[in-house]
């Protein structure tokens, strides 16, 4: 038997059970389609709204030969915990722990030391094709199959780096009847009145954000065809009906080409379901912001990080901080939400800095904003600037990259007191409550305070 599964479990995730916004694993459902494809038999566990014991359980009764695991720095510990638990049964000795996902690339050493028997480097549909051809013919895993990684003697091989799909319009949507999608959209109905589900139209990012990680598609800019994805919209909307769609891309607007074309399809066969995206305001104008209207848009996250141009640039962002207030202001005119993400204690960060940061959003008043604290994933130009000052906040196998820090302008404490600055900061700007007005300015310069001493 040929496993996939992805090890995030939903109800070991306090934060995300708080929130509930589950999303539906699309790596391996792409991985799962392309097997099809390939006639190759195969089942998938999908671990959302499953349980450890469960999965134990279910391993335990199916004892699967090959089991391939997405990993990223969020299911990290999970998924070390599913392969210590298989390497600890007699009974599952047999089965082939395969990974892959955006964790592997940089990590590959510990992953192999902690018992994993094979690592998919990038790409995933073609690879792991090949490995369970492979083992399907010899009973054991191949060491020349291009874009993976193995251990020999306690020493990690890197076997040539797999080309990526040039042209992704030839691989098959993801096979999302392989797992209960109805859940995803219970869960979001049930929380939130609407139920969302996710689609992909593309692969890389040619940007060069240092805080960014490029381990699984690099900086490429690979895009499916305004038709294969309206397609899938349709299939969507034909078997599960949703409320909205969440696109995954992380610049949803790059080309303003396929952008008219996407609307053309649209128009033409009138699927429509309101959708969310992220993109960048240098990819946005009055033109693209009119088609993202036509076409369902109810919601653009335009990304920002900062309000300060220095530390924009220190972040190798590429875009003007006046451009993302505009377009933001802009969004809003033609009636879409308009959100932004902004991440503090970047490196060379100041008050002054955080300070330009609030004005900013005093100014453009998104709908939504979300603050984070800067972290170094392995492998991005962030950690490598700063790994000389990086401390690690307990034993590799049981934190992820959130739980790294390093040495910045200020103490880590600090910035945690400035996201309370910058929260009740822009509250009393958009307060028009005398009593909310006064609360939000007495927690202002309260955190203010604690930023000093910290």
């Amino acid at each position: 038997m040929i496993l996939l599964t992805h090890g995030y479990f939903l109800q070991d995730d306090p934060k995300e059970m708080e929130i509930m916004k589950p999303y539906v694993p699309l790596g391996i459902l792409y991985i799962s389609a392309y097997l099809d494809s390939k006639d190759v038999e195969h089942e998938v566990y999908d671990s959302t709204f499953s349980s450890f014991d469960a999965f134990k359980n279910y391993l335990l009764k199916n004892k699967p030969e090959l089991i391939g695991i997405y990993t990223n720095l969020m299911t990290k510990v999970s998924i070390l915990k599913i392969t210590e638990f298989i390497r600890s049964k007699p009974e599952l000795n047999v089965c082939k722990i395969i990974l892959g996902g955006p964790e592997i690339r940089y990590n590959a050493e510990n992953y192999l030391l902690n018992g994993a028997d094979m690592l998919v480097v990038g790409e995933g549909e073609c690879t792991f094709f090949e490995i369970t051809e492979y083992y399907k013919n010899n009973n054991s895993l191949p060491a020349e199959v291009t874009g993976t990684a193995y251990l020999k003697d306690k020493i990690v091989f890197f076997t040539p780096e797999r080309t990526l799909v040039k042209d992704i319009n030839v691989l098959p949507m993801p096979a999302r009847k392989k797992i209960d999608l109805t859940l995803y959209g219970n869960a979001w109905k049930k929380y939130h009145g609407y139920s969302m589900y996710s689609l992909s139209t593309m692969r890389g990012c040619p940007y060069t954000c240092k805080w960014c990680s490029r381990a699984v598609y690099g900086g490429t800019y690979r895009r499916r065809s305004p038709k294969l994805v309206v397609d899938e919209l349709e299939y969507l909307k034909q078997n599960y009906n949703p409320d909205r769609v969440w696109f995954v891309d992380d610049v949803f607007t790059i080309s303003h080409k396929w952008m008219n074309e996407f609307k053309e399809e649209i128009l033409k066969r009138k699927v429509f379901i309101p959708y969310e995206i992220i993109t960048r305001a240098d990819r946005l104008n009055e033109e693209i912001i009119k088609i993202l209207k036509e076409t369902g848009c109810f919601r653009v996250w335009i990304g920002a990080e900062s309000g300060s141009q220095k530390i924009i640039d220190a972040m190798d962002r590429r875009v003007n901080v006046k451009e993302v207030r505009e377009m933001i202001i802009k969004a809003k005119e033609y009636g879409i939400e308009a959100g932004t993400f902004i991440m503090l204690g970047y490196p060379g960060e100041n008050k002054e800095d955080i300070r330009e940061t609030i004005r900013h959003l005093k100014i453009s008043d998104p709908s939504y904003y979300t603050v984070t604290l800067a972290y170094p994933i392995k492998g991005t130009p962030l950690h490598n600037e700063v790994n000389d000052t990086i401390v690690a906040d307990g034993e590799w196998n049981k934190i992820s990259d959130r739980d790294y820090d390093f040495t910045r302008t200020h103490s880590k404490k600090f910035y945690q007191y400035a996201i309370r600055w910058v929260y009740n900061e822009v509250n009393y700007s958009k307060s028009n409550s005398f009593t909310n007005k006064l609360k939000y300015k007495v927690k202002s310069i309260l955190a203010q305070s604690l930023m000093l001493l910290s």
